[in-house]
């Protein structure tokens, strides 16, 4: 009888009836994390919301309502989670060892986007490449590899 009642409520409608996003979507726990990780230093600016949606948006091939709809949907599931582990095991379930190691790229390119790397986001990159069975080496080479990029834009 529960299941029944938690599926009419997951069916009413929520404004994004086309672009519904559901719990398992390693899209949804991607941007969690990655939502997470731009929050961790304490502030979350313009520049870095607008480079989460740029982000968000590349990478998942989303734009518009389903764009809203996946931003809406990482920050309930993130302003819920207890732990990380709610989205690194969907994430370790869905992708393969390289496009873990990509997502890690990401995070990086979210922690640095503001010019800072602050020690809390250091430390929840560093828990996460853990929990997803990303090395060491490969987590350090992905935040080598971005700082680089960052750098010879600066250059130009």
């Amino acid at each position: 009888m529960f299941d029944r009642i938690l599926a009419f409520l997951k069916d009413l409608p929520s404004g994004a009836k086309a672009s519904r996003v559901q719990e398992d979507d390693p899209r949804v726990a991607a941007a969690a994390l990655l939502i997470h990780v731009m929050a961790a230093d304490g502030m979350c600016g313009e520049d870095e919301r607008a480079r989460l949606k740029s982000t968000l948006s590349s990478t998942f091939n989303v734009s518009g309502a389903e764009l809203k709809a996946l931003l809406r949907a990482a920050e309930e599931a993130e302003a819920d989670a207890v732990d990380l582990y709610a989205f690194t095991s969907v994430l370790k379930r869905h992708y393969d060892e390289n496009a873990r190691a990509e997502f890690i790229r990401l995070m990086w390119e979210m922690v640095l986007s503001d010019g800072e790397m602050h020690e809390l986001e250091d430390n929840l990159v560093w828990r996460v490449a853990e929990l997803i069975g990303i090395d060491t080496r490969t987590r350090v080479n992905m935040r080598q590899s971005v700082q680089a990029e960052i750098r010879d834009k600066e250059g130009e």
